[in-house]
């Protein structure tokens, strides 16, 4: 069944497509490898050229269990939160939330679990009702995705006690559970409790259904009425992604704490030539976080690199795009087995961007990027855009269209809003049915309810979510054009 899903969202969306294109001869590819080139640490001897080469393949290598560590510590260091329980935001989020392209028209719930000294857990997931539901994934420290939960989940909508077994187990699971066997102790789960309007009796209504979640060991069940929940709303809860020192450190948390995967067994060697190895204390020197702090810039400007060449265009005459190469699609959705494919890099860029690994994408939620403009200028915080948005949009929930700095991949800080979508009915619709959206520092004139504001100061990017995606998006009979300038 997996390899059918597969098969069928490859389908959809790949055929006739350009391929990863890391290496188009563009002018901003051009720039960016020049930037690299910049960012070249100059070695005293072969022993620093080491660290620093290694360094950068561990950033790339490590970015999706780094980009995990760092919502983990926000939620440990400033909130009550703790593992194995639940932390959410009660309304949707604005921009105190940093992590990574969040979606502000839904409520939030998310589950840091680690089964290290509980043994398995269950995330009770209630069933849809009255239009509540959720689009959730269930993830490993790496983000590789166990299953998706919901309608277009295992459950099916019909909820679903979702059990998660530590490395290693060995006894027979319980009946009645939908079994994810995890490959690390630690992982999270991202429950988005879908809103169908941007009231407060729905956003009551998306968090009371939200609230129906139960996580506890299977150890005690039974117990399930104890599930405790904090709630993160206004906490600045910042995992924004540091390219420098610190994003080691981060690393070394993981390695400390999770098994090693077969497939990974090559970065040991590659991490202690940087200092970090399992059961090892980590304290680089002053010289060796100096490189260190080179090697993050370094895969930070790889990154770019990547990120300006392009993900695979869902149309040839638009900008935008999946943000997910179709290689990590792949692997990610089948677990890695496949035994010629491992696309660290193309996964480094996608966690770059945004989190959550999803098993079944194109079902519950597909999402589209775009940071250039028709004429494929980078889009500037200084000038004002629109985005048409035809009639029809194939998509049985909502859409939105949603603004993110350029620089962090966060919501714009200090911001009033960040996004337009169809569940807000303070949007203005055209009489035939299409919607306009307007990007810039300031409003035109009677626009203000489909105007998303911008950083004069700086660059963004907008990702356009279509929740419960419909057929002519991906037979491409509905086309969604370029951001124009105006």
């Amino acid at each position: 069944m997996k390899r059918i899903i597969f098969n069928l969202v490859a389908t959809l969306f790949f055929i006739g497509v350009l391929p990863a294109g890391y290496a188009q001869n563009n002018e901003s590819s051009t720039n960016k490898l020049s930037d690299l080139s910049k960012t070249t640490f100059k070695p005293a001897d072969i022993k620093e050229q080491l660290i620093y080469q290694r360094g950068i393949e561990a950033a790339i290598w490590g970015l999706p269990a780094v980009n995990y560590e760092l919502m983990l510590q926000e939620m440990l260091n400033k909130t009550s939160g703790k593992q194995n329980e639940i932390i959410y935001w009660s309304r949707p989020v604005d921009w105190h939330n940093q992590t990574l392209t969040p979606n502000p028209d839904a409520i939030y719930f998310m589950v840091f679990f680690n089964t290290k000294n509980v043994g398995p857990l269950v995330i009770d997931v209630p069933p849809a009702d009255g239009g509540s539901s959720f689009a959730g994934n269930i993830d490993n420290v790496f983000q590789m995705p166990l299953e998706d939960a919901g309608p277009y989940g295992a459950d099916k909508g019909k909820g679903g006690k979702y059990l998660i077994l530590p490395p290693g187990y060995k006894q027979k699971a319980p009946v009645g559970y939908i079994v994810l066997p995890a490959d690390t102790y630690e992982g999270y789960a991202l429950l988005r409790s879908n809103l169908l309007s941007h009231s407060d009796a729905d956003i009551t209504k998306a968090r009371n259904y939200g609230k129906r979640l139960k996580v506890y060991p299977l150890s005690k069940a039974g117990q399930e009425d104890k599930t405790k929940f904090t709630d993160a709303n206004g906490v600045l809860y910042d995992a924004t992604i540091q390219y420098d020192a610190t994003f080691f450190q981060s690393l070394n948390r993981i390695i400390q704490g999770q098994p090693w995967l077969t497939r990974d067994k090559g970065m040991i060697d590659q991490l202690k030539a940087i200092g970090i190895e399992k059961g090892k204390p980590f304290n680089p020197d002053t010289r060796t976080t100096d490189i260190l702090n080179a090697a993050a810039k370094g895969a930070l400007a790889y990154i770019e690199v990547m990120y300006d060449a392009g993900f695979p265009r869902l149309n040839p005459d638009a900008h935008w795009a999946i943000p997910a190469m179709p290689d990590l699609i792949k692997a990610g959705s089948s677990g890695y087995i496949e035994t010629d494919m491992y696309p660290v890099d193309a996964r480094g860029l996608t966690y770059a961007l945004g989190y959550v690994g999803i098993k079944r994408l194109g079902t519950a939620q597909i999402y589209l990027i775009s940071g250039k403009d028709k004429e494929s200028n980078a889009l500037s915080g200084a000038e004002t855009y629109r985005l048409h948005v035809p009639a029809n949009v194939p998509t049985k929930q909502y859409w939105s269209a949603t603004v993110y700095d350029r620089a962090t991949h966060a919501l714009i800080k200090n911001l009033s809003r960040a996004s337009c979508a169809s569940n807000d009915k303070a949007v203005q619709v055209n009489n035939d049915g299409s919607v306009d959206v307007y990007f810039g520092p300031k409003a035109p004139a009677g626009k203000e309810a489909n105007w998303i504001p911008t950083n004069p100061d700086g660059k963004f990017e907008v990702l356009f979510r279509l929740y419960g995606p419909e057929k002519p998006l991906f037979e491409k009979t509905w086309k969604l054009g370029d951001i124009v300038k105006l």
